[in-house]
């Protein structure tokens, strides 16, 4: 990759349970529509849910986070005023119950395999079909349904997850995203600098364009 081709890429770490990436999505919505070229979204994969992970990959909901209901509550606040904000439509402000980790790995393994709009057409479909309309988006069949709603076929959703090779593929991108340094999403990663969280477009700007 040339020097301007990475230029015109911004590097998005996040989870698609994470209420504040989808918030952070659309601050950088917003801010694409005042760029005359778009910036490619180089989506790297994060795990909120790394320390509830059993071996098997599942998910123990018995282990203390150390978030209470008063942190819960607080963040819906915090997701409530944004939404406000960024005049985000938005059906849930938590998605406490869901597993992220079988989207991940199917976006992950189409991101690599097909085309830039064919993935983040996909991506997109996930992000609205969990905050929009309250899917199950670690559901399989729900995951190649929104394929399938994106040209994609559904039976290529089954294959992804069915190979071990595509989840292992994530899994060191978890791994690659604390060895960098990242320790919360969504963080927006350009040109050796870095902003975390749900940040307004006009510091997406600064980041980018240095104003």
């Amino acid at each position: 990759m040339s020097e301007q081709q990475a230029s015109q890429r911004i590097t998005v770490y996040s989870d698609y349970v994470c209420p504040f990436c989808y918030l952070g999505r659309a601050s950088l919505e917003q801010y694409q529509e005042t760029r005359e070229e778009s910036l490619e979204i180089d989506w790297r994969p994060f795990d909120l849910r790394s320390g509830q992970r059993r071996e098997d990959g599942t998910i123990d909901h018995s282990v203390d986070t150390g978030k209470d209901e008063e942190y819960f509550e607080e963040a819906k606040q915090g997701v409530r005023r944004l939404q406000e904000k960024y005049d985000v439509e938005m059906d849930l402000d938590m998605a406490t119950d869901i597993d992220s980790l079988p989207a991940q790995v199917v976006s992950y393994a189409l991101k690599d395999s097909e085309d830039y709009e064919t993935w983040l057409a996909f991506d997109e479909a996930v992000l609205d079909a969990l905050w929009r309309d309250g899917r199950d988006i670690g559901d399989a069949e729900v995951l190649a349904d929104i394929a399938e709603s994106v040209g994609i076929d559904p039976e290529r959703v089954r294959e992804l997850l069915a190979d071990e090779t595509h989840r292992e593929a994530v899994h060191e991108q978890f791994r690659r995203a604390q060895q960098q340094g990242v320790t919360g999403v969504p963080t927006f990663a350009y040109d050796g600098h870095a902003a975390r969280g749900a940040v307004p477009p006009a510091q997406l700007e600064r980041l980018v364009e240095g104003v």
